[in-house]
């Protein structure tokens, strides 16, 4: 198992501190160039301080890392971005990339999701590493070796001592990795990317257009993974939640007479009609048949 220590903006530390029961956090990098691929899911990244402060404050679990405009990573995560207001988070963007405060400049920028993070009270932070260079914004751990061998004990008696007990707190105690819970922001992300910012259906590949549409409804006890998520045109979005369009378990669409019978229209839509579903590009990432009957059953209209 390994571990990433990376470079907090203090700012976002300290907001973030103030919003401990949040499930899930984006640690953006301001750049949005190079996708942060160290980790594995599950695996820990913790949060070393701006030196002087050269000590390690916190940590979450590793989710996903993806490249993503910066309203897309606001409307994904809000406050969990480690700012009251979009405002303030791209003025901070816009301060690092030393470029000027225009909001018609969507930045990329780097995002780095987190599941259940923590955050230790002063007395329990834990010094860098010894080897720790200056001037980097980030580094990896082998937690089986040292230095890394002696972190994860020093994470595992801050944690003991800090008074947080919270669910899966344990597990920082041994090297293992597990599968860490999503929440909203993390599943819009992750089946974003898991259908290569296309629309299922009809290929659109505008992101401000597009959502991950949950096909068993967290409402009805539906989860926040990627295998009960499908990325669809905001339109088609609302008439799949509405059961005006299914994916059937063989991956066609169907589209129900209901559109015309109740609003004398829809010949755009009946066109998608027998048509195949854009599949994800990983195997792991298919749409559960067991959820698609669901919606079959119990939300398209027929």
């Amino acid at each position: 198992m390994r571990a990433y220590i990376g470079v907090t903006d203090q700012k976002w530390y300290e907001f973030l501190k103030k919003h401990e029961n949040l499930e899930e956090i984006n640690f953006w990098q301001p750049g949005g160039k190079q996708q942060f691929k160290y980790l594995k899911q599950g695996e820990l990244f913790l949060f070393k301080l701006h030196s002087p402060n050269n000590y390690i404050a916190g940590g979450g679990f590793f989710v996903h890392s993806s490249l993503l405009p910066i309203n897309l990573a606001w409307e994904s995560f809000g406050v969990a971005n480690g700012a009251p207001t979009f405002s303030e988070m791209y003025s901070r963007v816009a301060q690092y990339r030393n470029q000027p405060y225009l909001h018609a400049v969507n930045f990329t920028i780097g995002c780095i999701i987190l599941s259940q993070p923590f955050f230790l009270e002063e007395w329990n932070w834990i010094p860098v590493p010894k080897d720790w260079p200056s001037n980097i914004t980030g580094r990896g751990y082998d937690l089986e070796s040292e230095p890394g061998r002696t972190l994860l004990r020093q994470l595992q008696a801050s944690m003991s001592g800090s008074g947080i007990v919270r669910e899966n707190r344990a597990r920082y105690g041994e090297p293992t990795t597990y599968i860490p819970r999503l929440g909203q922001g993390a599943f819009r992300v992750l089946v974003t990317d898991a259908y290569d910012r296309r629309c299922a259906i009809t290929n659109e590949r505008t992101l401000p257009a597009l959502d991950a549409a949950h096909i068993v409804p967290y409402s009805s006890n539906g989860e926040h993974i990627v295998k009960n998520g499908v990325l669809l045109r905001k339109d088609i979005h609302a008439l799949f939640d509405e059961g005006y369009i299914t994916v059937t378990p063989s991956l066609s669409v169907e589209v129900s007479r209901k559109i015309k019978e109740e609003y004398e229209n829809g010949r755009d839509y009946y066109r998608l009609h027998g048509g195949n579903i854009r599949i994800p590009l990983d195997p792991m990432n298919m749409p559960s048949k067991d959820f698609l009957q669901w919606h079959n059953e119990n939300v398209y209209r027929g």
